[in-house]
Parts: C-alpha cells; structure tokens; sequence
C-alpha cells in the first residue's frame, strides 16, 4: 500500500469507529496528503525507507512537531518546535504521524480514565476501561486506524493497555530508546514504547528509534546484555501462588495455560518467590520515588490549583503533590533499600532469562475504576510496576482470551535483553493466541503455511543450502521456504571465522538487498539454535524486499571493524565463488 492509500483511509476510519476520545489531536488531511507524497516521492526516487507508509499515532506526552502537546492537561499545552527524538527517526525511516493520543494525566495512572479530554473506553467493550496511561494509543491500535503506536512506560503504561486489547507492547530497556522531548512523569524511569499487533513491526520500529540523543544522557550508556550460561537462556522463573495473588475468575487458569505452552514451546520453568520484585513495586508510589513526580509537574500544578477538578484530575494532583512532602534524607534510605531488590533480582535471575507473569491482575469496568480509582489502578500494577526501578526490559504478549475477556502474559527480564525476551515470547504466544487481525500487518512469508508453533528464519551464508552450517537447520527440523532477499538497507561483510560467514548489518547509510534463503523449523528447535549461536553473530528482524519482516541473522556491529565490505556482490554464495574471495582465502 502507498503512503498515499494509507492516509486516504486514515479519517473515513476515526470517523467510522466510536472511539472520539481517545484523540487529542488529529493532523489535517491536507497535511498527512502532503507528507505521504514526500513519502512515496522518497520510495520512488530509491530512498531507503522501512517503514514507508507505516500511520503512527503518538501519546500525547510526547512531541510532535505541528501538533500541540498536553501531557492530559490542557493548562499544560505547548507547541514544540521539534519533534521528539523517537518520532523523528520513525519519521526518518517514512512512517507517517496521524495524530497525538489521550492518556491518563501526565502519564500517572494505569486505568485510561484520569483525563479531562475524556475516559477512553476499551476499543471492544464499551464498559470497560482501555487500561493507562497510554490508552488512546492502545484503542488505536486496536480499532486497526493505525499499523503501530508509541506510548509511555514508567509503571507499566505501555503493556497494560496491550494487554487488555490482545496486543504486543515492547517496553525496552531504559535508555534504549532516548527519551529526548517526552514530557518526563519519573525522567530516571520513563521509557517509549510500542504497541503493536505484529511483533516483528513492533521491533523494526524499537530498532529504528534506538540509538544515543544528546538530550537524554541515559540513552549513551553502553547497550549490551549481562551474559548467561547457555542453559539459562531457555529458562523461565514463574511466580508462586502466594506471589501470584488474586487474580481475575479464570485468569490463573489461563496463566496457567501458558506456563504450560511455554513448557510445551521446550521452555524451562522454575517456580520462585519474586518478594523482592513485588516488594520494589510497591515503592514506585509508597516512597519517596514519588517525589520525582513532583519534580516533573509539581510547578505546574501548584501554579494551577485552581482548575483541580476540571482540567486538572484530581486523582493525578493528589499523587504529584504529595510527592513535595519527602525528604533528601528519605530519598536516600529509599534508594539503599531499591539497590537490595535490585541485588535480590539479580540472584533471582542469575541463571534464567525472565520472569513469566500475567501483565495485569483484572480488566475492571468504568464504574468500578470510578468507585475506587486509586484502589483499582494499584491492582493493575502489580507484575508491572517494579521494572523500570530494576532496570529490566519487558515485552507483553497477547496469551488469548477468558471468555470475552483478552488476557496478556508478560516476560520480564534483563537490561538490554530486549531481542531475546521477544523471541522467547513469541515462541509463547504461538501456542497460545488465535491472533488479532489488525491493517498493514505482515507475518513473513508463506504465513498461510506456517504452523503456529514453527518459526521462519532468513539465513544469508553458512546456514544456506549445501553450505557448511546447513545442518544446524535440518537436524532441528527444519524444512526450506524459499529463496528470497532483503530491502536494499543492508551492508554485507566478510567475517574472519572459521567456517568463514558473513555479517549482515542494517545500515541508515545507503545499503543493499542481500540474498538468502527462508527456512521454517518448529519453535523448539528454534530455541535450542538461538542458544547455540556465537558471537558475533544476533538474531533480530529482518526487512525483506517483499515488505514482510522476518526473524534472521544479523551480526554484532563492532565485528565488521576491519572486515571487507562485500555488499556490492548481493550474494555471500556469488562473492565465495568469485576470485576475489579465491585470492583473499588463500592470503589467509
């Protein structure tokens, strides 16, 4: 689809669906024409754009130039002059912003009600409440107006809503993706996320936003993963019924389920007490932590106490205010105490690759969330509140449903993690979701012949037909789909291992399409590969020519230092056979 069919359907859609309230703002159909024209203008002309025509809506506590921002709070609004770091780099990469999305008030509350622009009710089930803070974004999703959508993250504001809409929602590590032009709510905390219903879209867009900004100095610390013994890499903690708690009617059953998928998927679980973890949850709104909240909006809303209860939430502002009465002194017990849950969370952790919970506890309606709204959003917190103050890295996943109900599960785990916690949960969530039909989404190729428990995997050199490593895929089962190749972004180099192979890297430069094959193995055997690969070899999204997005063979950037770049020959097998490669092996 061209970015211009894209958005010609973009406003007939809103207008179609009853969901008004979960916008704040909606860019003009004049302008989306005119930057869907740049679009497909860039595309024509060979620019190298992944997510060309891809609508984009954005929480509205995240800047977008042309568009005010509120945070929730229209005394708040501003225009800024620049977009924030994370949507110029979607933009860069051709997605398309439609519009800024309602959101429970500066980003305090996991409910999607404390907003003066409106509650934003569940794109489905009109009683119930969408989940928070980033609900508009979620809705979005979910009502299939836009291919992706950008929220949040500080308590578990950007896989709550996912949640409860049977949607994927990447939480990266801190500092992965910078912050730069968020309206902080905890600024050590905060975190852009994704919603998405296609897991492989959902991370091509963590990857395009990733990188260091100057205006978020958490976003330049080194991004590498602690490593793990390599049986600790398909092992999975899950909680113990205590820790478990209670749960909505028939959703420990569920949970259950997929404890037992993940199991089936040749997963290994260990149920542990995850205390620590849960007792650091608690901290995010009974310590003085709270008080960075203040520290964001406190002036704001000291300035405003006027319009509390009307354009000021007053839940919000009882939260944020209280937050002026901690000491300096309080704040230091309060972060020696933090620093033995993140000790307690690292021996939890020491030889398994995650956390296994529920993403939220219930699914209340609007009237129970009216009734208790600070007892209510506390429940929806539980498994979600204590990442970011451990600096973990999270991923929702849809597990199905109860009833009419959506039920997520979510896997929880080591900083910078981020690529091994998606695959490990999208071997979860093969056997346990009938799957969510949403616009624009991509399953690979030949999705139509793919079991739900098989993975298909783009190889590009020694795992190729007839080639060295070939049998690592067919001794695990794995059967060929067929030839196929990248999107012209990539860069291709000869790496100085032995058997020799290349190293495929993603490049924002100009690149090219490289050659390769699709191969499709079951979930277990895909697991038990994954575990085996050496450094410095990754496994991450891969573009295809197609426009498809599949799992691949990507390779770890500091290893192409001084290796020749052989992307001009397309074809690891053409540059083997040629006698420049002839001449090079035999120099060696």
């Amino acid at each position: 689809m061209s970015a211009a069919d894209a958005v010609a359907g973009f406003a007939a859609a809103v207008a179609a669906t009853s969901r008004p309230e979960a916008w704040i703002h909606l860019v003009s159909p004049e302008a989306l024409a005119a930057e869907a024209a740049r679009v497909d203008a860039a595309v024509a002309g060979g620019a190298d754009l992944p997510l060309a025509g891809r609508l984009v809506a954005v929480k509205d506590n995240i800047d977008v130039a042309g568009c005010p921002t509120t945070a929730g709070a229209p005394t708040f609004a501003y225009r800024p002059a620049a977009d924030a770091a994370a949507v110029a780099r979607l933009r860069a990469a051709g997605a398309i912003v439609v519009g800024k999305t309602n959101l429970d008030q500066f980003a305090t509350g996991l409910v999607g009600t404390r907003s003066p622009y409106g509650a934003v009710r569940h794109a489905v089930r009109e009683d119930r409440i969408s989940g928070g803070s980033s609900s508009g974004s979620a809705v979005a999703v979910a009502l299939g107006l836009v291919d992706l959508a950008l929220g949040t993250d500080t308590a578990g504001s950007g896989r709550v809503p996912a949640a409860l809409h049977g949607l994927w929602g990447l939480k990266p590590t801190r500092g992965l993706v910078p912050t730069t032009g968020v309206v902080p709510a905890c600024a050590s905390l905060d975190c852009v996320t994704v919603f998405c219903a296609d897991p492989g879209l959902a991370a091509l867009a963590v990857q395009v936003m990733s990188g260091p900004d100057a205006g978020d100095p958490l976003s330049s610390r080194p991004a590498a993963a602690a490593p793990l013994p390599s049986d600790a890499r398909r092992r999975l903690v899950v909680p113990t019924a205590a820790d478990l708690g209670e749960l909505a009617p028939g959703w420990a059953e569920r949970f259950a389920h997929v404890v037992d998928a993940a199991r089936a998927a040749g997963l290994e679980t260990v149920e542990r007490s995850i205390a620590p973890l849960l007792d650091a949850a608690r901290m995010l709104y009974e310590s003085s932590f709270v008080a960075e909240r203040y520290a964001a909006v406190g002036d704001h809303l000291e300035a405003h106490r006027d319009a509390i209860g009307d354009a000021i939430d007053p839940t919000v502002a009882r939260i944020v205010l209280a937050g002026a009465g901690h000491s300096a002194a309080a704040l230091f017990a309060d972060q020696r105490a933090l620093e033995g849950y993140r000790a307690a969370a690292t021996a939890l952790l020491a030889d398994a690759a995650a956390v296994l919970t529920p993403t939220t506890t219930w699914h209340p309606t609007l009237a129970q969330v009216a009734a208790d709204p600070v007892g209510a959003n506390s429940r929806m917190g539980r498994f979600t509140n204590f990442a970011n103050l451990l600096d973990m890295a999270a991923v929702a996943l849809p597990a199905g449903s109860v009833g009419e109900e959506r039920f997520g599960a979510m896997l929880t785990g080591h900083a910078f993690s981020d690529v091994r916690l998606l695959e490990l949960a999208r071997v979860i969530s093969a056997r346990t979701e009938d799957g969510v039909a949403v616009r624009g989404v991509t399953d690979g190729v030949a999705a139509g012949a793919r079991e739900p428990d098989e993975v298909d995997v783009f190889v590009v050199g020694a795992h190729r037909s007839g080639q060295a490593l070939n049998s690592q895929l067919t001794d695990r089962g794995a059967r060929l789909v067929r030839g196929a190749a990248t999107a012209p972004e990539y860069r291709m180099y000869a790496l100085d291992t032995v058997p020799p192979k290349p190293g495929l890297v993603r490049t924002a430069l100009e690149g090219g399409s490289i050659r390769g094959e699709v191969w499709r193995l079951p979930a277990v055997g895909f697991g038990t590969f994954v575990d085996e690969l050496p450094a410095p070899m990754a496994i991450g999204s891969v573009a295809l020519d197609d426009g498809s997005i599949v799992t691949g063979f990507l390779c770890e950037p500091y290893a192409t230092d001084g290796a020749q770049d052989i992307t001009a020959a397309g074809d690891w097998l053409a540059w083997r056979g040629s006698a420049v490669f002839d001449t090079c092996e035999t120099t060696m």
